[in-house]
């Protein structure tokens, strides 16, 4: 008897339900006749089953919800809780706070003392990372230190030492009152404070920019005939624009609602030296709940508006940049 699943010494083993059928060529193309299909031929040709693509981190998606729920406890609940407070006993205590003679000279003050303070830092820190980066400083290292000093400091130390240096009798502060220059207890003074906590911000976000900048541009600039002044308007500024609105930013940002390092050092005269989170905390302390969150409510919004603004212009920048260089 002869078995179905014969075996030929050419072709290798039979199938079951017969040969496969013949190639026929037509021309240039390959015709290998009619293919059984998986549904008139169940379990002998069953579909390829697709493969689950594989994170490259094992368990990144239980990582990133874990990740995406911790921030949403931290950082969306309280704001979406300030956001909703100040209108739970209806409109009244925003529109009381939009009137609010002495609450708006405290936004006035932060918001502008914010931004000088900023704005102060950008020259600072931009010639203290390029001695970082491009000079072989005396004592480097230890001013690399000193530079994230503010970050691991106390706000209320720093207030308490710069009110002691500053200060009427302190030993910057009573060679200044005498050349008529007062700076604890006035704006200047918080502007002074600002600019000592939001310089690493600057320092730190254009160093790295300024390590990848290469040097032979300026030796190529010097070699084309160009000054001094052209090399840094016309080769170095326009790279380090997008991360000096970046570090302007940062600076602005920490500055809108810093607290601890200002308060010993303002005063905190109505009008003249009171910050908005000052502000704030009064408010907390008089119990009058409506009124601080509306306060805070408007300090957010103000400031998510000022940042939204430093984005865009940052993305400009960055945009401009890089038509620059594709042209």
């Amino acid at each position: 008897m002869r078995s179905s699943w014969a075996t030929s010494p050419a072709s290798g083993p039979e199938h079951p339900l017969g040969p496969p059928p013949r190639r026929r060529s037509h021309g240039n193309t390959v015709s290998s006749g009619p293919v059984p299909s998986a549904a008139r031929l169940p379990g002998l040709w069953p579909r390829p089953r697709a493969r689950a693509r594989r994170d490259a981190l094992p368990g990144l998606r239980l990582a990133l919800g874990a990740t995406l729920l911790w921030v949403g406890l931290l950082v969306a609940l309280p704001l979406l809780a300030l956001a909703i407070r100040p209108w739970q006993d209806g409109a009244a205590p925003m529109l009381a706070a939009l009137h609010d003679r002495r609450m708006l000279a405290a936004l006035e003050l932060s918001f502008g003392s914010a931004a000088l303070a900023a704005l102060v830092n950008l020259p600072l820190g931009l010639l203290l990372a390029w001695s970082l980066t491009r000079t072989r400083l005396p004592g480097r290292r230890a001013v690399d230190a000193l530079i994230d000093l503010p970050f691991a400091l106390p706000t209320a130390v720093t207030g308490i030492t710069l009110a002691t240096l500053y200060g009427p009798h302190g030993w910057l502060g009573a060679p200044l009152a005498k050349l008529g220059i007062r700076v604890a207890f006035t704006p200047l003074g918080i502007m002074l404070a600002l600019a000592f906590v939001g310089l690493p911000f600057v320092v730190r976000t254009l160093e790295p920019v300024l390590r990848d900048l290469p040097s032979e541009l300026e030796d190529a600039a010097t070699m084309l005939g160009a000054h001094r002044r052209q090399i840094v308007t016309r080769v170095l500024l326009p790279p380090l624009l997008p991360a000096l609105a970046t570090g302007f930013g940062l600076a602005f940002a920490r500055g809108i609602g810093e607290y601890g390092s200002v308060i010993f050092i303002a005063g905190n005269q109505p009008f003249h030296s009171e910050i908005a989170p000052l502000l704030v905390v009064i408010r907390l302390q008089e119990f009058d709940y409506a009124g601080a969150t509306s306060v805070g409510f408007i300090m957010l919004l103000a400031a998510f508006l000022s940042l939204a603004v430093i984005s865009a212009l940052r993305r400009r920048l960055s945009r401009g940049l890089g038509g620059g260089e594709a042209a």
